[in-house]
């Protein structure tokens, strides 16, 4: 794993030296808290479950976020125990612009979280999901560019989070009809 690690390593020093500029300095970090424990997306989904007309979607989003928190959280991150990036190389520790996290790196929560809710609300909605998309997809970035991820946690997120919405969304579409929950077609 140590050649896996100082491999992406590499590719995280280059993509600082490369794309490092005050700007994305200001914003990552605020783009990145959008995803801090899901919350952001946990308060959207509530938000969707009061809507009978967005009630399906608030519905797939919950059973996304508890299926993620099972995988990634309670099984993935201390069975495989990967060490984050900054643990790996400590010439990373200088160069990040938030604290470091105190949980191991794969997967990554906030990606899977921020791509699971959103593919859930855009299997149900075009319109707003797809906002929610390219919102996931900056979040997935952010965690790259704050050097707290190696790039395989967030690209085995973005796979991991897109499986889980479509499985949830089916699963929420079940218990809609079994129970007859109110829900707009």
């Amino acid at each position: 794993m140590d050649w896996l690690n100082q491999f992406e390593v590499g590719i995280l020093h280059s993509l600082y030296e490369t794309l490092q500029c005050a700007f994305l300095d200001k914003v990552m970090p605020v783009i990145t808290s959008l995803g801090d424990a899901g919350i952001f997306w946990i308060v959207l989904a509530v938000v969707l479950l009061f809507f009978k007309k967005t009630r399906r979607a608030g519905i797939s989003m919950a059973f996304s976020l508890i299926f993620g928190l099972i995988l990634c959280n309670l099984t993935l991150k201390p069975l495989v125990g990967r060490i984050r990036p900054y643990d790996f190389d400590p010439t990373l520790q200088s160069l990040m612009l938030v604290e470091g996290e105190h949980d191991f790196s794969f997967p990554s929560g906030h990606t899977i979280a921020s791509i699971e809710a959103a593919f859930a609300l855009w299997f149900n909605t075009k319109k707003w999901g797809t906002l929610a998309v390219v919102l996931a997809f900056v979040i997935a970035f952010s965690r790259l560019y704050l050097l707290v991820h190696y790039p395989t946690d967030v690209l085995a997120s973005v796979i991991l989070g897109i499986l889980i919405a479509f499985l949830a969304c089916l699963l929420a579409n079940w218990l809609i009809k079994k129970t007859k929950i109110p829900c707009a077609d």
